[in-house]
């Protein structure tokens, strides 16, 4: 695992936060990170079904569309996947739950393990074929994150990276889009919500959650 946690986060502008109170006879909308969505999705169903005249509009788009929207006043609240930045501290953020970030393959790459070494050559691409860390014969395309996303942002810090040194072939917003395209190419690698992941690992789509320095991501 990448030990990298993400703080899940519900945003309220301070100014703002009357109209939130507001709208909660009527319409709530909700934008920002993939990670938080799945989550929040359930939480409206079940919040819409006890307040019949509620209706809960739920968004993607990263945890810097749900900050930026926030301010503008296009949410009643934003979802971010990360902690408040030091320029952040007219938000009022609510801690909702923490998952983490694992690094995924498709099912059938033979590898199981990398290290933190493997994965920075892997994604600078000085490690450009599975076969130089131990797997088949198989060309790597490397998938990274679109920026505003803050899984990016937590994964270029915890390898001391900067996104111009990443060399991808693909990239990607949500969590979905990337569980989608490293499923659907033999040799890809991604890095995604691990409780994503291994929610889709358990419905039979074709990827895999693999260690790091001989750690299980959980």
């Amino acid at each position: 695992m990448l030990r990298i946690f993400i703080r899940l986060l519900l945003l309220i502008y301070v100014l703002a936060s009357a109209s939130v109170v507001q709208a909660s006879g009527g319409r709530l909308t909700l934008t920002g990170s993939s990670t938080i969505a799945p989550l929040i999705l359930e939480v409206a169903k079940r919040f819409e079904s006890q307040h019949p005249g509620v209706r809960i509009n739920v968004q993607t788009g990263g945890s810097s569309r749900g900050i930026n929207d926030v301010r503008l006043g296009l949410a009643d609240i934003g979802m971010v996947s990360r902690a408040l930045k030091a320029s952040e501290k007219d938000l009022s953020a609510y801690l909702i739950a923490r998952d983490g970030i694992g690094i995924i393959t498709h099912k059938n790459n033979p590898v199981r393990n990398l290290t933190g070494d493997q994965i920075v050559g892997i994604y600078s691409g000085k490690i450009r074929n599975w076969e130089e860390v131990g797997g088949s014969n198989l060309p790597i395309t490397v998938i990274n994150k679109a920026e505003g996303r803050s899984t990016l942002e937590l994964f270029l810090q915890h390898f001391s990276l900067r996104n111009s040194q990443i060399n991808a072939q693909v990239v990607i917003g949500d969590n979905q889009q990337g569980i989608k395209s490293v499923s659907a190419i033999a040799g890809a690698i991604g890095y995604v919500s691990i409780g994503t992941a291994e929610y889709e690992e358990n419905h039979g789509t074709p990827i895999k959650l693999i260690s790091m320095e001989g750690e299980i991501p959980t």
